[in-house]
């Protein structure tokens, strides 16, 4: 049986605005699989983006644990989520999130600048980047790729640093159909090559058919989880 790389257990997230609380999570519980792949619905204001946002690291629970990848990170100060985030999580954006003025060789490897790494970081994003079949385009600058070859720099960017897991909110959202189905197929295709568990963070059920498990969150509460 798979290790549980995510394992969150009465996970809670209040907001102060003023004299208004708003709960946007209210005792969430979840495990994750090693190498599982995993969709997440629901609609605006349901806590799905406030659920993404601690899944990546970028935000802390009000109460609750999150174990990811074995280590407790549910009261980590902000550099030390930033630390986490750089080692455990690859994002993967609707709007792919890339340096302009930057090539794609030089996109996928910021991850390997900001981790220290110092050694073979341009054959690591080389590499990266002919994985998803953009070998021939590493010095062109996001500008001159198409919107699927633009995901395809982000998906490499997302895996540089081997993470725990990859965290793709909307990763089709800007794509037409042909270029949502093939970044779909490859994101499916890496995770059966590498086991990297995959999240995926959407509103269209055609996405979510993609993956072995979707889980629905309403009003901040997970209302149903089906295989």
């Amino acid at each position: 049986m798979k290790e549980n790389v995510i394992k969150i257990k009465d996970l809670t997230k209040v907001y102060k605005m003023g004299e208004v609380e708003v709960h946007a999570l209210r005792g969430v519980t979840l495990n994750i699989q090693q190498g599982e792949i995993i969709s997440i619905m629901g609609p605006s204001g349901s806590g799905k983006s406030t659920l993404m946002n601690i899944l990546g690291c970028l935000d802390r629970p009000t109460s609750g644990k999150y174990i990811l990848d074995g280590k407790n990170v549910s009261n980590l100060d902000d550099d030390e989520l930033a630390n986490i985030r750089n080692q455990k999580v690859g994002f993967v954006f609707q709007n792919f999130n890339l340096l302009s003025r930057s090539t794609a060789l030089a996109n996928v490897e910021l991850p390997l600048r900001y981790a220290g790494i110092h050694e073979d970081r341009m054959a690591l994003a080389q590499k990266a980047l002919e994985n998803v079949g953009l070998g021939d385009r590493v010095n062109h600058k996001p500008p001159e790729l198409s919107g699927g070859q633009q995901q395809r720099v982000a998906i490499a960017r997302a895996l540089i640093n081997n993470p725990a897991i990859i965290l793709a909110d909307e990763p089709t959202g800007n794509l037409d159909s042909k270029s949502g189905k093939e970044i779909m197929e490859l994101l499916l295709g890496l995770n059966k090559e590498y086991g990297t568990t995959l999240i995926i963070v959407t509103h269209d059920p055609k996405i979510a058919k993609f993956t072995a498990r979707t889980v629905h969150i309403f009003d901040g509460k997970i209302k149903e989880s089906r295989s």
